[in-house]
């Protein structure tokens, strides 16, 4: 006899408020009373450190492909269904802007000149760029690993007639696990990556001394 109770995974409480089993982001049920939603992240007790490295991962895999997703989302409605599809933007929470962006985007790249290992923001910052410059600048990056402001570093200096890229220095530091922890704060609360924090951190410490002495 089926149990009115339970509809395909589905419970219901008394008040017939219907309650979907908590799940974490590959489907799996957790049992928790922490689901994964929209607006939060639940993450297992215990999870071990290579776990965590790899659902970063992940999450950032999901991150950059919406934004491909939706800027091909908005050309199909642009070309399918033109006197409509800014009625369907204006029913959802979609800003249209934002979209354009990404339209913009996806329509300067077709999907068999998107670059897997690198990001959607990659490729938004060689838009502006002739197809053949955008190919240089990509293969360059995916080449030597470089970040986005990395990237957008290197066209400036090209732009500015400074081809000249000054070597790379590499400097190791070692911290320990508090003090780690306390400059990964700073640096996500000045909106910087930990890297990228030290190192102005370091420059404006030096330019201050030079001024003093």
């Amino acid at each position: 006899m089926t149990n009115p109770g339970h509809t395909n995974g589905r419970t219901k409480s008394r008040g017939g408020v219907e309650h979907r089993p908590a799940v974490d982001l590959a489907g799996r049920r957790t049992g928790s009373r922490n689901p994964t939603r929209r607006t939060s992240l639940h993450l297992p007790d215990g999870m071990a450190m290579g776990d965590w490295e790899r659902w970063g991962q992940h999450i950032f895999v999901i991150s950059d492909a919406s934004a491909w997703w939706l800027g091909d989302w908005l050309i199909y409605g642009q070309e399918n269904y033109p006197h409509r599809y800014k009625q369907a933007i204006e029913n959802t929470s979609l800003d249209y802007q934002t979209l354009r962006n990404y339209a913009w985007v996806a329509r300067k790249f077709i999907p068999g000149r998107r670059r897997e290992k690198l990001s959607f923001q990659h490729h938004a910052e060689v838009c502006g760029l002739p197809e053949n410059e955008q190919e240089k600048w990509l293969s360059e990056a995916e080449a030597g690993r470089w970040s986005r402001n990395e990237l957008r570093r290197r066209i400036k200096l090209h732009a500015r007639g400074e081809d000249a890229v000054p070597e790379t220095m590499y400097v190791q530091v070692a911290i320990n696990p508090e003090r780690r922890k306390q400059w990964q704060e700073a640096a996500e609360s000045s909106g910087m990556s930990l890297p990228e924090w030290a190192s102005a951190t370091l420059d404006m410490a030096a330019k201050k001394m030079v001024e003093v002495g």
